[in-house]
């Protein structure tokens, strides 16, 4: 069975975090994606989010794509997930290019391009609008 895993945070689910999933899906036979926790998320990458991080979770879990939803609570433990769940191909999106190219030696790294015309981020400015 081939394994792959993905980050984020998945707040304001939209289709191209769906997108994401599913291509993401395409590299391996079972999707793991490691949730941001809350706490992680103010702590280290001073985001607020709108849903809590047990209603993001219960949301993915609901992706036909996903297969396991772990806690993502700190940038270093994506070498210690690698290992521990016998990863054979990392996936994230292209704005990380580059950046988590150190897996290599463990695991295939995969950047893929965003869809360009979506992102949480712009679905914020866009409501404070």
């Amino acid at each position: 069975m081939k394994r792959v895993i993905t980050y984020g945070t998945f707040d304001l689910l939209h289709y191209g975090h769906i997108n994401l999933l599913q291509r993401a899906k395409k590299y391996g036979d079972y999707l793991i994606v490691a949730l941001s926790t809350d706490e992680f998320n103010w702590n280290e990458k001073h985001k607020k989010c709108y849903f809590s991080y047990e209603e993001r979770k219960h949301l993915l879990e609901a992706i036909r794509y996903v297969d396991l939803v772990i806690p993502e609570e700190n940038w270093e433990q994506k070498l210690s997930d690698v290992k521990e769940y016998h990863v054979d191909t990392f996936v994230m999106g292209d704005d990380w290019e580059g950046k988590f190219d150190f897996l290599k030696e463990f695991c295939d790294v995969v950047y893929l391009t965003r869809t360009p015309e979506i992102s949480t981020t712009q679905i914020k400015q866009d409501l404070q609008k």
